[in-house]
Parts: C-alpha cells; structure tokens; sequence
C-alpha cells in the first residue's frame, strides 16, 4: 500500500557501487540524519517519567515502588508499539511516517504538562505514563527505514548511527532536567521545552526525507522471521544490551535516591553520564562488530557486563557510593557496545542463512534483507520487555530488603545465560556457514556473492 503525498523514491539498489556514489550515499546519508532526530525526541519523551520522577517529591505521595512500576509501564508500551511500528513504515512510507509518529509525541507532552502537580492520583500518572510509551515506538520504525537505505557493507555503522543518536535522547533529557533542578525550576518547564523541539522534528522531517517504493510489508516475511530460532535467540541476547540499557536509565536516579539517600538534584548530576556514554559508543559497537565479527563483540561483552554487575552487588553490599556510580557508568557503556554489536548480526545471520540455501547475487540480498527487516522488529520489542524486567525487578528487590542488590543478582545470572546463548549458538562453530555472518570471512564471503 502506498499512502499519496510525501517525497518517493521508485528505483533504490545501494548494493549497487555506482548508484551508490553517484546517488544512493548522499540520499541514504540524508534521511539517516533527520531520522536521528525524530528518533531522539522520541526516545526522550519515552523516558521522559525516569526524570518527571525526580520531581515528584513527599509531596506527591508515590513511595520508590509505585515510582518503579510507573517507570516499568511506560517501558512496557514502548516496547509493544514497536511491532506496528515497524510495519507502519511499508504502509505510509518512512518519511511520512516519520512525521506523523513525531507529531504523536506532542499528545504524551501536553498531557503530561496537564496533570504534573501534586494531588495528582497516581492512577492518573499511570496513565498519563502509558502515553508516554509511544516515544519507544520511534526506534523500531526509525531502523527498519534506515536499514533499506544503506547497504549490506555499511548497515552495521548506519544502524549504530541512528540508534546511538537517538539513545542520547536518554543523557539529553536528563541534563535538560538538571539545568531546570539546578534553577529550582519545575517539571512544566522541561515540558515546554520539548513541545516546540518536537514540532521542529515533524517539520524537517516532511521537508527532507524521503518514502522508498521498494518498502513493502510482507506478512509472509514476518512469519517467517517469527517461525526462525534466530529471530528468539537475538531477541534474548537484545534484552542483555539494549534491555539493560533502556532499563537502567529509567531506574538509574530512583536507585540513587532510594538507595544511597541522594536527592534529585545530586541523582540528576550522575545520571545522565551513563546513558551519555553508552549512546554514544553503540556505532563503535557496530564498527567493532562490522571489523572482528559481531558475535566475538557480542560475547566478550555480556562477560565484561557480568563482571561489572558483580562488583555493582559488592557496591551495594559495602554501600560504596564511589564503586557504585562508577561501575554503573562502565555497565552503560559495555550495553552501549553491546547494542550496536547485536543488531549488527541481524542482517548478516539472515544474508548468511540465504546463502546456505544456495540463493546468489542479488536473490541473496532480497531474501536477507527481507527476513532481517522483519525481525527487526520483534527483536527491537523483546529487547525494550528487557527494561520492564529490570524496573519490576527494582521494585521487587526494594520492596524486600530496601536494595537494589538482589536485583542485580538476578542481572548477573542473566548476563551468565547470555553468554552461553551466543557462546554455543554463535562462536562455537567456525565454517562460514555456521559462524557469525558479522565476522570479516563472512562479509567478505557474501560481498563476493553479492557480485556474482
């Protein structure tokens, strides 16, 4: 189905060298950029609550639990819009869609501007916060137009790209709410900071962007990408990287004030640093797993990140507040390489999968890609359930013992599955068949295909 109006583009081959310079680059280059934006906002206002909470003080009367599982439903719609949201790109074209899921963001805002007083049920900011979840929605369909944009050789920088700049949505919101603490300014305030910027994203977006003809969705496709062992086993290892990347910025400051005493303003000074840094090293996550391989990437990170949760749980234990923030920063950062090292997988492991069957040249890049696009998004909405876990499993942890430690020893068993999963699934065996189709061998095996 394709949508009238809006900018569309009827030939697309960037697996072609020469459309690719003379053409496809500079297009493909352009819309990355605007889509970032859009994508940013949207991410900021999805987390909008993990800094509107800050705010709420005794005043408000909402204890650490209810805090939590207001932060876990927001998470929970941001991950379930992420399905449709996906889909949406084929039916109205990405660059229609973008502007509409941009101008979307405005109803959580206003809504939010609307009720952000004390007196205020928490009922009400349940489901104030439910709306709010629509901003994670912007990821999903953000990569999968940006996936048909670039080509094989270079999805794994541009997906990083457009990913790690819409994460900084996450760090930007944060230090905007810090300025605005600092001042002794109020939450209404930081909301009418967004609402204009959001309108901004909706504007350039309908001014420079562009639709793809050649996305269309494909029922069978999503079938088949859910009835694929690969689809699930990426989701599981999704919800390790960006699961605990989106959980620990919603439940960051909340730990911080409710375990070690901090308030708001002292929380909102260290919280932004983690989310900062990990956005912004997911495409070197990419790179790195574009160079060596995604699972070697992949694997040798989940054991750094068992190592960090396992000295964050001595932290805690030993009420080290340095350690603690510390160790912290350095887990946001290893989700942040983590991130761009799976998602990077995706389109190789189901590019290889092609080859296996005996599919070649261009059958081979059609059948990949087509697959790949699918399960993006059910790979992108499993991933964000992995940030409902981690604020439920606050809220449970703090209910009993008042920590957040045996939270983190439930992180720390799961980071531990994790590398086994890519361990046995994904390192273990290494015919090109069978190996990391991210991994250099790989690449330059389906590179040679592509030619053929």
């Amino acid at each position: 189905m394709k949508v009238p109006g809006g900018r569309w583009i009827e030939h697309w081959d960037p697996e072609d060298e020469t459309f690719w310079k003379e053409t496809g680059e500079r297009t493909a280059r352009r819309n990355l950029f605007f889509s970032v934006l859009s994508e940013h906002i949207g991410f900021s206002v999805w987390t909008l609550w993990s800094v509107l909470v800050l705010f709420m003080g005794p005043e408000y009367g909402l204890t650490p639990a209810d805090k939590f599982l207001l932060t876990s439903v927001v998470t929970l719609v941001g991950a379930v819009v992420r399905v449709p949201y996906t889909f949406a790109v084929a039916i109205f074209g990405g660059r229609n869609w973008t502007v509409i899921s941009a101008g979307m963001l405005l109803v959580p805002t206003l809504a939010a501007f609307y009720v952000m007083e004390p007196g205020t049920s928490f009922s009400t900011f349940l489901l104030v916060g439910l709306l709010a979840g629509i901003g994670g929605g912007n990821f999903a369909s953000s990569m999968t137009n940006i996936n048909a944009f670039f080509p094989l050789r270079e999805k794994g920088w541009a997906l990083g790209l457009n990913a790690g700049g819409g994460n900084v949505g996450v760090p930007v919101i944060q230090l905007v709410a810090l300025a605005i603490i600092g001042a002794s300014g109020g939450p209404r305030l930081l909301l009418g900071i967004y609402i204009p910027l959001i309108l901004v994203a909706v504007v350039l977006a309908a001014l420079f962007m562009d639709n793809l003809t050649t996305v269309k969705n494909d029922t069978g496709a999503a079938k088949d990408a859910a009835r694929d062992a690969h689809t699930w086993i990426m989701s599981v290892l999704y919800v390790g990287t960006f699961g605990s990347f989106i959980g620990y910025s919603f439940a960051f400051g909340q730990v911080l004030t409710a375990q070690f005493g901090r308030t708001p303003l002292q929380a909102a000074y260290l919280t932004f640093i983690g989310p900062l840094l990990g956005s912004l090293v997911r495409p070197l996550g990419g790179r790195l797993a574009d160079r060596y391989g995604g699972s070697s990437i992949t694997l040798w990170n989940f054991v750094a990140m068992a190592v960090a949760t396992g000295v964050l749980v001595l932290a805690g234990m030993e009420r080290s507040l340095a350690l603690f923030v510390t160790v912290f920063v350095v887990l946001f950062v290893l989700s942040g390489l983590g991130n761009g090292s799976t998602f990077r997988m995706i389109p190789g492991i189901f590019h290889s999968k092609a080859l296996a069957r005996g599919l070649r040249g261009e059958r081979a890049v059609l059948h990949g890609r087509r697959l790949s696009g699918a399960s993006m998004g059910l790979i992108g909405a499993v991933g964000g359930l992995g940030g409902v876990g981690i604020n439920l499993a606050f809220r449970q942890s703090f209910l009993s013992s008042g920590s957040g430690t045996g939270a983190f020893v439930a992180f720390l068993a799961f980071y531990a599955v994790c590398i086994a999963v890519t361990w046995a699934v994904y390192v273990r065996r290494p015919t090109v068949r069978n190996e990391d189709p991210a991994s250099p061998a790989v690449s330059k095996a389906l590179l040679s295909h592509a030619e053929v």
